[in-house]
């Protein structure tokens, strides 16, 4: 088995060769992990359209979503949505340790403001850290076009931020193929992305883009910060 302790670039080319397209991974990725892969869903487009594949290759596949207590409204019906056509998946919010009221008096109301990398680390890194602990794998819906920090993606990865195998099947997917899918397959989505976010994060770090910007540059926007750390070494 492909794991980051014994990572081998040799076999990962030849796992590559023989999986040529995002079905391929995705199938590859379950073969080989079984029951040792969690997908982490966000539940913006491109994970809707991950959760479709995944049903239609393991139907009690464990997937897990950073419930930072912040999400927009629309975030948490659509989940809802989702359990109800996907009945058999295992959804499992994920909460941090630490709760909102406490996270203000150690830290200020808005902490997001103050010292967004923080509020980040406490509400979404350290609880997936926890969440897919006991996983040799996790899925991500990161897409190539999304970011100059996205674009070199490959579809099997090392990820030394958790120690991981991380598995990124819709890496050459473009947005418009993305909502193409979604159209298609009459899969419930965000309404938010009807009203120009295409990357939606927690509701008060969440911005449409400005026009002809990347996708991610509306989250935590005048910031200087596109990343909440997840996909960060």
């Amino acid at each position: 088995m492909l794991d980051y302790e014994n990572w081998d670039d040799t076999k990962v080319n030849s796992i590559l060769a023989g999986n040529r397209d995002y079905f391929d991974i995705l199938k590859w990725a379950y073969r080989e992990y079984q029951k040792d892969i969690v997908y982490a869903c966000s539940f913006g487009a491109e994970g809707i359209v991950l959760i479709d594949l995944i049903y239609k290759v393991d139907k009690e596949a464990s997937i897990k979503f950073l419930d930072t207590g912040l999400h927009f409204p629309e975030t948490y019906q659509l989940i809802e949505k989702v359990r109800q056509r996907y009945p058999t998946l295992k959804i499992e919010m994920v909460t941090p340790g630490i709760s909102l009221k406490e996270q203000a008096k150690q830290h200020g109301g808005e902490l997001w403001k103050e010292n967004p990398n923080l509020c980040c680390q406490l509400r979404k890194v350290a609880p997936l850290k926890e969440a897919i602990a006991g996983a040799k794998a996790w899925i991500t819906g990161l897409r190539r076009e999304q970011s100059l920090s996205r674009s070199q993606t490959q579809y099997i990865n090392k990820d030394d931020k958790f120690r991981k195998i991380k598995i990124c099947p819709l890496i050459h997917w473009t947005w418009d193929e993305v909502l193409a899918y979604i159209a298609l397959n009459k899969l419930p989505y965000n309404p938010l992305h009807d009203q120009g976010f295409p990357s939606i994060g927690c509701a008060p770090c969440t911005r449409p883009p400005q026009p002809g910007a990347d996708s991610r540059s509306g989250r935590w926007a005048g910031l200087g910060k596109t990343e909440c750390g997840l996909h960060q070494s």
